[in-house]
């Protein structure tokens, strides 16, 4: 375990995470009992003790996203991952020669990201501070947006389509990786609402400590990406 940088009053750790037959080296945190906000940025986020260290760990849903990135169509898309934590499906994209931007709102995401990528010899990724309940005219519109367990609070359905709705382009797809936390279904009426066609698949497949993964993906379409259901 690894203290950084040096002044930090957290701890991190790294790991070779196996995604499509390539090995990327990840920094995160130790554990979900890190929390350091000395400036009170994450308090000024919103971001509770509680949920501070969420951003900086690999979790299952994160996964899922990331190999679910692997061989999704780039080509001519802008795209922008939500809630990217350390960002590992921006990383699976950029890899790919997408047109990726990740974006958060926890204050130490941005340097997590660009950490994962010099540890993995990558060129850097464009990111943006996200919060979800603000207007940021200079974030513009996307192709794709795609996220990972982004449903985790009770107010979030509505809060994230609104924002998803004003980043989207008018032919625009959605997809977001849930493990079933309980507010699937206001965010499928929010979205519905909104005028976004809607599917979904259960995940099959278990994660690497050989527990099973309990999820779905979720799939949102506006314009002629209604017509591909």
């Amino acid at each position: 375990m690894t203290a950084t940088p040096a002044t930090a009053d957290y701890q991190v750790k790294f790991e070779t995470l196996n995604l499509g037959g390539l090995d990327y080296r990840i920094r995160s945190l130790l554990d979900k009992q890190q929390y350091s906000d000395p400036d009170g940025s994450a308090e000024r986020a919103g971001i509770s003790s509680a949920a501070w260290p969420l951003f900086g760990l690999v979790w299952p849903s994160s996964r899922i996203l990331a190999g679910a990135m692997q061989d999704f169509a780039i080509e001519g898309k802008r795209i922008l991952e939500i809630g990217c934590g350390l960002g590992l499906a921006s990383m699976v994209m950029r890899l790919r020669g997408a047109d990726i931007t990740a974006s958060d709102c926890h204050p130490l995401a941005a340097a997590f990201l660009a950490e994962n990528l010099r540890l993995n010899q990558m060129a850097p990724i464009p990111f943006q501070t996200g919060n979800w309940s603000d207007h940021d005219p200079e974030l513009g519109e996307f192709d794709v947006i795609i996220g990972s367990d982004v449903l985790y609070e009770r107010d979030q359905p509505g809060i994230l389509s609104s924002f998803i709705e004003r980043h989207s382009n008018p032919e625009v797809e959605v997809i977001i990786v849930d493990p079933d936390r309980g507010n699937r279904a206001k965010f499928n009426r929010s979205m519905a609402d909104l005028g976004y066609a809607h599917s979904e698949q259960r995940v099959a497949g278990q994660q690497t400590l050989g527990e099973p993964y309990k999820g779905r993906i979720l799939n949102y379409r506006r314009g002629e990406h209604q017509k591909k259901q």
